[in-house]
């Protein structure tokens, strides 16, 4: 049952916390083709809004390093992601977006679904999972 005030809700943006705004901001943009976007200016914190289309917002912002929800210290292998936390991103040219991953010399697990769908399971330089897959997902 759908609340009445939520109808028509949609993901506005994804907030990630990062020691390294610069070099998170390269890998978004040179790997998963993210575009810069205008943002405020949020008084001496650094955050860069980034965006994939007309649909998806990502917002990377300075992490404190005294705070206790920063980065993991630890990191699992990408085969173990399928199973775990990632946001995943669906693409038309995945080979090519596979030959990308392998010249830059990125960490990934491959696997083809039953289905056909193929996918492939990375991390981003601060250790969050993603997942780039073939095509689009139902939900």
């Amino acid at each position: 049952m759908e609340k009445e005030g939520f109808s028509g809700a949609r993901l506005h943006h994804i907030a990630k916390g990062t020691p390294d705004v610069k070099r998170l901001v390269a890998f978004y943009q040179e790997i998963l083709g993210f575009e810069r976007m205008e943002n405020p200016d949020f008084g001496g914190l650094e955050v860069v809004w980034l965006k994939l289309g007309q649909a998806l917002s990502l917002h990377l912002i300075k992490s404190d390093p005294n705070s206790s929800s920063s980065i993991p210290t630890h990191c699992m292998k990408p085969m173990d992601l399928p199973r775990a936390h990632h946001l995943c991103f669906s693409i038309p040219n995945f080979d090519s977006f596979m030959d990308t991953l392998k010249e830059r010399g990125i960490e990934f697990h491959h696997q083809t679904r039953a289905d056909g769908i193929k996918q492939v399971f990375f991390f981003d330089p601060d250790g969050n999972g993603l997942e780039v897959c073939s095509e689009v997902v139902s939900l």
